[in-house]
């Protein structure tokens, strides 16, 4: 195994609320007193020159793959099923990112449930063994090129292919911040806690893209089509129920909890404390931010101000600044 197995007693359990907080601050004051986050960037890191370009080459490859899907698969499946203009624009978009996430999830949870790496059970473990400079494990670091390349790719597609919705600007900072995120763990060896917070977030988009699909093919020829219906609605309830789970609840407890406590404990004088346990607090607060749409679309669905379902970031959403020529396509 990648990092050490867990002591006799088992598998540390998972806090709660009030034990994250004291021992995130805790964990904060010990890598205050202690030096956790010395040294420079240049001290720690280890990214090859190679890697960086497998990872911009991969985004390019992401973009020129999307365009051929979207142009030879997803457009002329729009209109074998003759959906609604207005869905037919958006279902390529939603068919992409389900394809990619469900592949990328379902190889995170073949990684860390198959019994090969103990992260989700035993999250201390992931800063067990940790060492400077320490071997990324080939399917790990196979995760990360494709994850990195994938929201390298993202960001440039949510600027210039995917549908402008109100919440766009928050989504771009989120790649941003994904990004950033992926390329520093890896360089500096984050790699294993990396690999559960890919797989705590990646479950909530394929629900996500699995329910817009099917509202958008509930349609199709004119006529409802009652399946289509019914999967959306227990998608849209599965997605409400895994948000909060997964990234609420289990992120913070699981993930939030090793990198402020556990790293420290395990290793005092651990690099870059205070710059990664920042990255992860912004994405919590990005994931509570968005469970406020979600919240208040149910609350629209109880009260009867929404009668079906829909994305409610593109009512009224403002128009994305004007395209390049490579939009349209």
């Amino acid at each position: 195994m990648a990092a050490g197995a867990a002591g006799a007693a088992g598998p540390e359990p998972m806090p709660s609320y009030a034990q994250l907080v004291r021992g995130a601050w805790a964990g904060a004051v010990a890598a205050a007193r202690g030096g956790a986050g010395g040294g420079g960037p240049a001290e720690h890191a280890h990214l090859a020159p190679p890697e960086l370009l497998a990872l911009a080459l991969g985004a390019l490859g992401w973009t020129v793959l999307r365009a051929a899907a979207t142009a030879r698969l997803f457009r002329p499946l729009a209109e074998r099923c003759r959906l609604q203009p207005r869905d037919a624009a958006k279902m390529p978009e939603s068919a992409w990112k389900f394809l990619f996430y469900l592949c990328s999830w379902s190889y995170s949870a073949y990684l860390l449930l198959g019994a090969k790496y103990p992260f989700f059970y035993d999250p201390p473990s992931t800063f067990a063994d940790w060492t400077p400079g320490m071997a990324v494990p080939r399917d790990i670091a196979a995760a990360y090129l494709l994850q990195g390349s994938f929201y390298g790719h993202s960001i440039y597609a949510t600027l210039y292919m995917d549908a402008w919705r109100k919440d766009s600007v928050v989504m771009l900072a989120h790649h941003v911040v994904t990004l950033i995120l992926i390329v520093a763990s890896y360089a500096f060896r984050y790699h294993n806690v990396g690999l559960l917070v890919l797989f705590l977030h990646d479950v909530n988009d394929v629900q996500l893209e699995f329910t817009k699909l099917n509202v958008y093919f509930k349609l199709r020829g004119g006529a409802y089509r009652r399946l289509h219906g019914l999967a959306a609605a227990l998608g849209c309830l599965s997605f409400s129920v895994s948000w909060f789970w997964f990234r609420l609840y289990w992120f913070p407890l699981k993930v939030l909890y090793a990198t402020s406590h556990c790293s420290v404990r395990a290793r005092p004088d651990i690099p870059l404390y205070f710059f990664f346990n920042a990255l992860l607090l912004a994405l919590a607060l990005m994931n509570f931010y968005w469970f406020l749409y979600i919240v208040a679309f149910a609350a629209k669905l109880v009260t009867g101000q929404v009668r079906e379902l829909r994305d409610t970031r593109e009512d009224d959403a403002p128009d994305a600044p004007d395209p390049s020529p490579g939009k349209a396509e």
